[in-house]
């Protein structure tokens, strides 16, 4: 039985990407890294991810040190599942540019569910709403510098 790990190729780690919404955000706060779990749109058109926050510890956090990962997964078994790992640069989204990918991110989260679980989330309608708010979420994107991927199959 050959159990061994082996590299994702590019292909793969995107579409692991596009057909996932939930992922773990790591960042450096005052010198120690923290993972936190996030819901996230992997722009494919503009080759980054979409996501949004309120204002507290991990924005702050990310706008002193800007470098970030993002890991996704798929673990079915301890002996099948696939991992991508990101490497990028937070970017904070302001005024309209904000309001666009604020949409965006809601458009392509709710496709993912969609297509994922068959189904159309109510939450997301939450996301619309905000887009007429006069004070929006933080809403940022993350640069992708590098994209790497694992899995297992026994």
């Amino acid at each position: 039985m050959n159990e061994t790990v082996k590299d994702l190729d590019m292909d793969d780690c995107l579409q692991l990407l596009g057909e996932n919404y939930i992922g773990r955000l790591g960042f450096i706060s005052y010198s120690c890294p923290y993972i936190i779990p996030v819901t996230y749109f992997h722009d494919a058109e503009e080759k980054n991810i979409l996501s949004y926050s309120t204002e507290g510890y991990k924005i702050d956090a990310m706008r002193r040190f800007s470098s970030v990962s993002l890991q996704v997964d798929e673990i079915t078994t301890i002996q099948h599942w696939k991992s991508v790992l990101i490497l990028g640069k937070f970017e904070e989204l302001k005024g309209s540019t904000a309001k666009k990918y604020l949409r965006r991110f809601s458009q392509g989260v709710q496709e993912s569910i969609s297509k994922k679980k068959g189904e159309s989330p109510k939450f997301i309608n939450d996301f619309s709403s905000r887009l007429s708010q006069r004070k929006l979420p933080i809403v940022y994107r993350i640069h992708i510098n590098n994209i790497s991927g694992k899995y297992r199959e026994a």
